[in-house]
C-alpha cells in the first residue's frame, strides 16, 4: 500500500492549514509546497506544522526540527556551555566527524544583530540556534536540507517592496520649436549643429521623440550653393540673348 498522500488530499489539508492560522502559513499554497517537501522526505505531510516556520515568506526548518534529524540520523551534540554570552558546543557524525562550534553575545554585536529584539528578550536561546545552525550544516548538512533555521531568516532585513517611480510623462515640443527644428536640419548639418548648440536642455529632451525625423532632413539636406557661383549663373543668364 502506497504512503503517498494524493495531490487532491494535500489541497485540502493545506486549505485547512492555512485557513486556521496556527502555523504562520499565508496561503494553501504555501502549506502544499511544503507538503510535497515533506512528503519527498519520507514524512507524513501533517508534519510541517511541527518542522517549518514560514519566516518573511520564505520556508525555514525549527531548530528543534534540525536537532532531531541530525540525532535521528546518528549525530550527537555535547554542549560545553549554554548561557546568554556563550554557546559552546561539538557537533558530532559518522559520516562528517566533529566539530567544536562558538556562538558569543561578541560576535552577535559585530554581526549587528544583538540589538534586534529577539536578541535582547532571548540571547540564550537565541545563540543556542545559531550555534545549532551552524554546528549541523557544517558536520552533516542534510539534516537542516539546505534551509535557514527561523531564527536566521528572523535576522535577515525585512524584504522591501518594488518601489513604484511613478508614471514617465512624455514631454512633446512646442510646434514652433519643432517648426524651427525641421528648418534647421533642412540647411543641412552644421547649421542644425549650430541650432542645437543655441536651445535649452528641456528644449532639446522635448525634440528627443522626432530625432530619427530630424537626422533624416540633415541627411536628405543639399549642401547651400555659394553666392559668388549663384550671381555668376544669374549674371551668364543674359548672355547671347537677342532681342526678337
Amino acid at each position: 500500500m502506497s504512503n503517498i498522500i494524493p495531490f487532491n488530499d494535500l489541497q485540502q489539508m493545506g486549505a485547512a492549514l492555512a485557513k486556521s492560522g496556527l502555523f504562520g502559513m499565508k496561503s494553501a499554497e504555501q502549506a502544499i509546497a511544503l507538503m510535497l517537501v515533506a512528503q519527498a522526505e519520507g514524512q507524513h505531510p501533517a508534519t510541517i506544522a511541527q518542522d517549518y516556520d514560514i519566516i518573511q515568506g520564505k520556508a525555514t526548518r525549527k531548530t528543534h526540527s534540525v536537532m532531531a534529524r541530525f540525532q535521528a540520523a546518528g549525530g550527537s551534540v555535547n554542549w560545553h556551555t549554554l548561557t546568554a554570552e556563550t554557546a559552546d558546543a561539538t557537533f558530532s557524525h559518522p559520516q562528517g566527524g566533529s566539530l567544536r562550534m562558538v556562538w558569543t553575545i561578541a560576535q552577535a554585536k559585530a554581526a549587528g544583530l544583538a540589538g534586534k529584539d529577539n536578541w535582547k528578550n532571548y540571547p540564550r536561546a537565541m545563540l543556542r540556534a545559531r550555534c545549532i545552525a551552524e554546528g549541523v550544516r557544517a558536520v552533516y548538512p542534510a539534516a537542516i536540507g539546505g534551509m535557514l533555521v527561523a531564527e536566521e531568516a528572523q535576522d535577515l532585513a525585512p524584504q522591501q517592496p518594488p518601489r513604484h517611480m511613478g508614471n514617465v510623462d512624455i514631454v512633446e515640443p512646442d510646434d514652433k520649436l519643432l517648426e524651427d527644428a525641421k528648418a534647421a536640419a533642412n540647411k543641412g548639418r552644421q547649421p542644425f549643429a549650430d541650432w542645437w548648440k543655441q536651445v535649452t536642455p528641456l528644449q532639446r529632451e522635448s525634440l528627443r521623440s522626432h530625432i530619427a525625423e530630424l537626422q533624416d532632413l540633415v541627411a536628405k539636406a543639399l549642401p547651400a550653393p555659394d553666392p559668388a557661383f549663384v550671381a555668376a549663373i544669374e549674371a551668364s543668364e543674359g548672355v547671347g540673348d537677342a532681342t526678337p
